[in-house]
């Protein structure tokens, strides 16, 4: 929650209350009203009619958003031989098994990790290091894999993970502040056309509750949930 300084507070009242936007008009003001020295980043939120207590009822996917996040994403890839070298060849930050050890040492330099499946009895013992960072690898989210080489071609290009949280919300970077409008709007659409996909079967009622949009350290402007029921 940012702090609701002077700045915020100025922001939060140019948002009518009770008001539901369409998808650019939201993104239109989240953009307008944003107020830090820095390029914020866009986030969505969207809450769902789940209980995440439920083993059935968890929402977890990936998408790649077809113009990134436009943040640099490290790369680490755990691999051998010809795997490797294809990695390399794809754009990795980082290759090879020798990491495993450096990050028994504290070392986490990385944004995600990918690693082909002879290497997870190495990766493995990792778990409890990255498990609470959000660092470890699964085949869910396509990050353990023989296919190195578009593993890590889809990251670097925008793919990212989600996964509902204990209140039933996901929450996701879209963007840049300076990004336009098409971009911002074209990634909401990719995001929330995954979280439809990925609705559960024992999901009930009307699967997407609320949907919001914010910048870093602006507050959040409600968009309308009808537009992505209708697909749900």
């Amino acid at each position: 929650m940012p702090k609701q300084g002077k700045k915020y507070r100025d922001a939060r009242e140019k948002v009518p209350r009770g008001v539901k936007f369409q998808p650019r008009e939201a993104l239109e003001l989240v953009k307008d009203i944003s107020f830090a020295r820095f390029d914020e980043t866009v986030e969505a939120a969207t809450r769902l009619s789940v209980d995440p207590r439920k083993a059935d009822q968890i929402v977890r996917g990936t998408v790649v958003l077809p113009h990134g996040t436009g943040k640099t994403v490290r790369v680490l890839v755990v691999a051998e031989g010809e795997k490797a070298q294809e990695a390399r060849d794809a754009g990795a930050d980082y290759v090879g098994s020798e990491f495993v050890e450096q990050i028994q040492g504290g070392w986490l330099d990385f944004d995600v990790m990918v690693v082909t499946p002879d290497q997870m009895g190495k990766v493995g013992p990792l778990g409890r290091i990255l498990g609470p960072r959000g660092l470890m690898p699964t085949p869910k989210a396509g990050t353990v894999t023989f296919d190195v080489g578009r593993a890590v071609a889809d990251i670097k290009a925008g793919k990212i993970e989600f996964r509902v949280d204990k209140s039933g919300n996901v929450h996701a970077p879209i963007g840049r502040v300076s990004f336009d409008l098409e971009q911002l709007g074209e990634n909401l659409a990719a995001f929330m056309d995954s979280i439809v996909r990925n609705r559960p079967a024992a999901a009930k009622g009307s699967f997407i509750q609320s949907v919001t949009v914010s910048s870093t350290m602006g507050p959040g402007v409600a968009v309308d949930p009808n537009l992505y029921r209708r697909r749900a």
